[in-house]
């Protein structure tokens, strides 16, 4: 039986921060407590022992796919340079989002692009070269012509495991402000008034044309083989009694406290960005993750478009906010994601559960990943 020992820890539980140390056995929890008499133990040198991340929503692999305007990289590279990024962000189980859906301005969405990806990762996965254990997440942008037929192109993979409901029409959900969407929009792409005015009107008749039956189809989809659906930048109470209404279960980045309240009550889970956390709101002027924080509203933080800002995310909310200690920001990234999501075996340092662990050093403030181990294997 292989067995590694951890010692001189400040061990993170799901409720209690413990000095002490674990003993893990063929890639699980199998004791924790004093271990320092053990021989060959590991000194982790009075630094946190904390579990491995859980990353439900981050589409930061497409900045590897595509590092520079109209420069697409080799699909096996893009993915193991974003997952040694991953692992060592602290993150040991991360769910790539997939772009579905292709627009006119967007050459990165193209079905055949995501599909590659996809594929990628499930050859990384078999042949045992990544540090993370990646899972798929399909974004599935509802006001496109290819949204269903693409939907369904991916769901043999067995790597599939959330699918998320979005709609990012000028006006709806998260830019519910046309001046900021073009503020963000005009910026990203450097369109005139007059073009972002003609692309304004293209994206609407395409969302009154496509979105609504779109969403009834990937709706079915996703329950025809039991994949959890996630909501995106629910805005209205009308938005968040539609995803009640089709079985969602995950809340993400609600622009509202009202949305995020009303998704509480209606048994969704409230997913926002660490980003959010650490610049101290939104860069799309929506409600901050913090203030959700501190009225109890937030279960679930996801790095989004920058791995590290999870744990760093997690030891500033601790720092800033005094109902909410280190074990009840740490489980906004580990047990409420795995929990979320049906990853019953992870998520927090128990007996039992799988051997993902980090050990982590605070230095000015600073959270430092020092190592990282997925079933008990250093990955990072």
């Amino acid at each position: 039986m292989a067995e590694q020992v951890f010692a001189n820890c400040r061990v993170v539980t799901a409720r209690d921060v413990l000095p002490g140390g674990v003993v893990v056995r063929d890639g699980v929890i199998a004791e924790i407590g004093d271990t320092t008499r053990a021989p060959a133990a590991l000194d982790c040198e009075g630094d946190y022992l904390i579990p491995g991340l859980i990353e439900l929503h981050t589409d930061h692999l497409e900045s590897h796919f595509k590092p520079r305007p109209k420069v697409f990289w080799p699909v096996e590279a893009a993915v193991v340079a974003h997952d040694a990024q991953i692992a060592a962000s602290g993150i040991t189980t991360v769910f790539d989002a997939l772009r579905v859906g292709t627009s006119k301005d967007d050459d990165v969405s193209i079905g055949s692009n995501m599909r590659r990806l996809a594929e990628a990762i499930g050859r990384a996965k078999t042949a045992g070269v990544l540090r993370a254990d990646h899972l798929l997440h399909l974004r599935c942008e509802l006001a496109c012509d290819d949204t269903v037929p693409e939907t369904a192109a991916f769901l043999d993979d067995p790597n599939l495991r959330l699918i998320s409901l979005m709609d990012h029409t000028p006006g709806q959900r998260q830019f519910t402000r046309l001046d900021k969407f073009k503020e963000y929009y005009g910026g990203k792409t450097g369109m005139s008034e007059p073009e972002l005015e003609a692309y304004i009107g293209e994206r609407l008749a395409a969302h009154d044309r496509l979105a609504a039956p779109n969403r009834r189809r990937v709706v079915e989809l996703a329950r025809s083989r039991g994949i959890p659906l996630a909501s995106h930048d629910d805005a209205t109470s009308a938005h968040v009694e539609e995803a009640a209404e089709d079985g969602v279960t995950i809340a993400e980045f609600p622009t509202t406290a009202d949305a995020a309240a009303l998704s509480r009550r209606r048994g969704l889970y409230v997913l926002m960005g660490a980003p959010n956390v650490v610049r101290g709101g939104s860069h799309s002027g929506n409600v901050s993750a913090q203030a959700l924080a501190e009225s109890g509203l937030l279960d679930i933080l996801s790095s989004d478009y920058v791995p590290f800002s999870l744990l760093q995310s997690v030891f500033a909310l601790s720092e800033r906010l005094p109902g909410i200690d280190l074990p009840a920001a740490v489980r906004l990234v580990t047990r409420n994601p795995a929990v979320a999501s049906g990853l019953e075996d992870r998520g927090e340092i128990a007996r039992g559960k799988r051997a993902d662990l980090v050990q982590v050093r605070v230095v000015e403030g600073l959270p430092m990943v020092r190592s990282v181990w997925r079933e008990g294997r250093r990955v990072a």
